[in-house]
């Protein structure tokens, strides 16, 4: 008998199969692309129907985050606003095809600008370097391509080493229209301090939880966070406005809107801590308007504190 096929992370035929699948789940999201977004939006919240079903770890990740958030609310509240999640979760996915394969003039019409003219474009007419704050609401990949039609952005990305074909278009959505700047979250702070100098706005997701390194914990919803201190930094490192930038999926599956606020007044002080924990503020507020489409299927708390069990076991 030959040998047994091994099936581990990175073995051949595990990555084999991966490519193949993410190459036909790209051929499904390009023939969903062309249906009118209301109808993708119903397909896309009945998809994140089977997902909440079958996606088992996701969604016990989310019902921890939503308890730790939300202790207050009663475990039906909690359960409605885990469906109404994985609908929009659902939409994101199906609907990432429109901000990989539509036309420029059709993101235009599908997405609405509100703040950009009043309090961005001012700043970056000016040669004053720029940081969006973009927290991880579900409607930030479509939000984030149609900002590029208005100029070069840079951003930062994290390589899917064993996923060359999704990593490949991932990129495309976020690079297709214009001169955008990715860089791979491995390679630092200084690439993105080189192109806010140079008048490049930074498209910024600060509120992942990448483990300990280069954080601090600060509470988030009342829960000690690990939380990167690079937002500060950057700021000061630049001397760059800081505006936050919500992405809205408007419910009816009828467009979407990106939100821009004032530039933040007094921002960085001297106190790292304090802008962290004001960051956190920022997007809890945020979150709180939209919870159903917070990313709530990522271990927010998987790093805590010394002697903190495990919640997502």
């Amino acid at each position: 008998m030959g040998k047994r096929l091994r099936w581990h992370k990175d073995s051949p035929l595990r990555l084999w199969v991966l490519r193949q699948a993410d190459r036909a789940v790209v051929a499904f999201i390009w023939a969903l692309h062309w249906l009118p977004l209301p109808v993708l939006a119903k397909v896309g919240a009945r998809f994140g129907t089977l997902l909440r079903l079958l996606a088992k770890r996701r969604r016990r990740i989310a019902e921890v985050n939503l308890a730790r958030c939300f202790p207050e609310w009663t475990d039906d509240a909690r359960a409605r606003l885990l469906r109404e999640h994985f609908h929009f979760l659902g939409r994101s996915l199906l609907e990432r095809g429109i901000a990989w394969f539509a036309s420029p003039e059709r993101i235009r019409r599908l997405v609405r600008l509100e703040g950009w003219a009043e309090h961005v474009a001012p700043l970056i007419a000016a040669r004053q370097p720029v940081i969006l704050v973009t927290p991880h609401f579900l409607g930030l990949d479509l939000v984030g391509t149609r900002l590029t039609l208005e100029g070069d952005f840079v951003s930062v990305y994290s390589r899917q080493r064993r996923r060359p074909v999704a990593d490949r278009w991932l990129r495309h959505g976020r690079s297709r229209f214009g001169q955008q700047l990715l860089i791979a979250r491995q390679d630092g702070i200084r690439p993105v301090v080189r192109a806010l100098k140079a008048g490049q706005p930074f498209y910024y997701l600060p509120d992942l939880d990448y483990g300990g390194k280069d954080a601090i914990f600060v509470p988030f919803f009342g829960v000690p966070a690990a939380t990167i201190t690079a937002l500060p930094r950057l700021a000061r490192l630049a001397n760059a406005a800081v505006v936050l930038c919500i992405a809205e999926m408007d419910p009816s599956g009828r467009g979407y809107r990106a939100r821009f606020s004032l530039p933040w007044r007094d921002y960085p002080t001297d106190d790292e801590r304090a802008d962290v924990e004001r960051m956190n503020r920022e997007i809890e507020a945020a979150v709180c308007r939209l919870p159903a489409q917070y990313f709530w299927v990522h271990r927010r708390f998987k790093t805590q504190p010394e002697g903190k069990g495990e919640w997502y076991r």
